[in-house]
């Protein structure tokens, strides 16, 4: 059995602050893909990660303080991709992949478009070509656990107010459809596969006490692929966790790393 989690960090120097290493070691995942790291691997003290037990796998984006993602794992990977060879989006630091045998896990930071028109059509580019893009690693890698913050609720369970949100970038009905579309190739969102219940969410606004009204969006994702359906045993938010505007979530998998 392995522990997976993602979390979007929010900056993984503050969250190195307010003692995410303690934590992380405490929680003792097999395998954390982080988003938002927004730091190059030269900035943190990777050492204290080695103490821990991981090895750690970075890919920043060209701008400094912004974006990024990386992969922290105590078995070392046979192979680490980075990125998904589109200029745009590499450039941003948005993808990272390591493989375990015929098993890949992926840390995946999609864009955000709540900051207008120019950012909102980024997304959806990111989305058409990333289906494009998962399809074709499809091929040759079968096995997928693709974690990480996709910024899109999926269904009106997903979020706190979804009549006032409904023109709202991460919940817009073409994102919607996107999730529902995707799914429907043979992936599966294990948290909702094991847990149908509402007020489950992953992200709070840090404005108007969104958090302890828990007036939040479910953003983050554990996908797998329809042939590790079996293998799934656990899926959770840990949304009491606190060092960022997100919580980490959790998937247990009857895999081999």
């Amino acid at each position: 059995m392995a522990k997976f989690i993602s979390y979007n960090v929010n900056g993984i120097r503050a969250a190195l602050k307010k003692d995410w290493l303690n934590w992380l070691q405490e929680e003792n995942p097999d395998v954390i893909c982080l988003q938002e790291t927004k730091a190059n691997r030269d900035q943190v003290d990777i050492e204290e990660f080695e103490k821990a037990g991981y090895h750690s796998y970075w890919y920043s984006a060209e701008k400094k303080g912004y974006s990024g993602v990386a992969i922290f794992s105590k078995t070392k990977p046979d192979h680490v991709a980075l990125g998904c060879g589109i200029e745009k989006y590499d450039n941003e630091g948005r993808i990272i992949r390591a493989d375990f045998g015929d098993f890949s896990v992926l840390s995946c930071y999609f864009p955000s478009g709540s900051s207008g028109e120019e950012r909102q059509a980024f997304k959806m580019d990111f989305l058409a070509d990333f289906k494009v893009y998962i399809q074709e690693l499809r091929k040759t890698r079968p096995n997928l656990l693709i974690s990480g913050d996709i910024n899109i609720c999926h269904e009106a369970i997903d979020i706190h107010n979804p009549v006032s949100n409904k023109k709202s970038s991460g919940f817009l009905p073409e994102e919607r459809q996107w999730i529902t579309d995707f799914l429907n190739l043979g992936y599966i969102d294990t948290f909702r596969t094991l847990n149908k219940e509402p007020h489950n969410y992953s992200w709070w606004t840090y404005r108007f006490g969104a958090r302890k009204k828990n007036l939040g969006w479910r953003i983050d994702y554990h996908f797998i692929t329809e042939s590790l359906r079996d293998q799934l045993k656990r899926a959770d938010i840990l949304s009491e966790v606190v060092h960022s505007d997100h919580c980490p979530i959790l998937v247990e998998l009857d895999v081999q790393l």
